[in-house]
């Protein structure tokens, strides 16, 4: 029976007692998942993405699956969690560099060949990082966001998941992006391939983003997410509230602005990123 069907089919039964027949299945979907072969969502070729919900379901299986356990590395600090979900380990046969310090990448995530990881840093179930990304500290890629290829997460930065609703499309970041320090993409917003985020940028369902170069307004909408366009360079902004009131005060809104498109500038701005990997 292919993967999926069988993923659907254990999915849709009611809780209850799981057999080893039960758990090599998930065992064997959590391995596609670290492999790179099945993923969260994926690109369509008219250049949309869409979620993969049976991929969320079984990964949402496995926390039922699951019994909670102690995996503390020692007595001195505790982990208590489900045991369908380990820390995942590496070989060098991975070619994934984890600098020590305290990060870790739990089972069930694609991290592959070239990707760098700083100290702390964190990649939740379900994300997929691709080739030659770099995870600075203290930064977080959340359950199945998807980065792409070339991508640097700067220190603190915040890439947020999304399990349930199992339809919803999580984070996207696509190749060659950079993502400034502390900024945080949240509810399935989707920043397309070589654009800058400067520090501090926060991307939200509901935020509006304001590009002065095209004079356009970027929301999400009924049928799509956020997206931020191929090669913006985003920079944190206010706006004047409203009314009487908000004038008066002399109140402003967050509101993140596009003031160019990468350019030779831009280009030689970011060229250390090459020699950092």
């Amino acid at each position: 029976m292919p993967l999926r069907e069988a993923i659907e089919q254990l999915a849709a039964r009611e809780a209850g007692e799981y057999s080893d027949e039960d758990f090599a299945l998930f065992a064997e979907f959590k391995a596609s998942l670290n492999r790179g072969e099945i993923r969260a969502a994926e690109r369509n070729p008219d250049g949309n993405w869409q979620t993969n919900a049976w991929v969320k379901r079984g990964i949402l299986l496995g926390f039922r699956m699951g019994s909670i356990v102690d995996m503390s590395a020692d007595s001195g600090l505790q982990f208590l969690d489900k045991d369908t979900y380990p820390i995942r380990k590496f070989s060098l046969a991975d070619r994934v560099r984890i600098v020590p310090g305290g990060s870790s990448i739990r089972d069930g995530a694609y991290v592959a060949p070239g990707v760098v990881c700083m100290p702390p840093m964190f990649i939740n179930l379900g994300a997929y990082v691709d080739e030659g990304t770099m995870i600075d500290s203290h930064a977080l890629v959340g359950s199945c966001a998807q980065v792409g290829k070339r991508v640097h997460l700067s220190a603190a930065a915040q890439i947020g998941g999304v399990l349930e609703p199992i339809g919803a499309v999580p984070v996207v970041i696509e190749d060659d992006v950079l993502i400034g320090g502390g900024c945080g993409i949240y509810e399935g917003t989707v920043v397309h391939e070589r654009a800058v985020l400067a520090a501090g940028v926060i991307l939200t369902g509901s935020t509006p983003v304001y590009d002065l170069a095209r004079e356009k307004i970027y929301q999400r909408t009924v049928d799509g997410p956020l997206e931020i366009p191929a090669g913006a360079v985003v920079v944190p902004g206010s706006r004047n509230v409203r009314g009487e009131v908000g004038q008066a005060w002399g109140l402003s809104l967050y509101a993140p602005v596009i003031v160019k498109y990468r350019d030779e500038k831009t280009d030689r701005a970011v060229q250390l990123e090459d020699y950092l990997r």
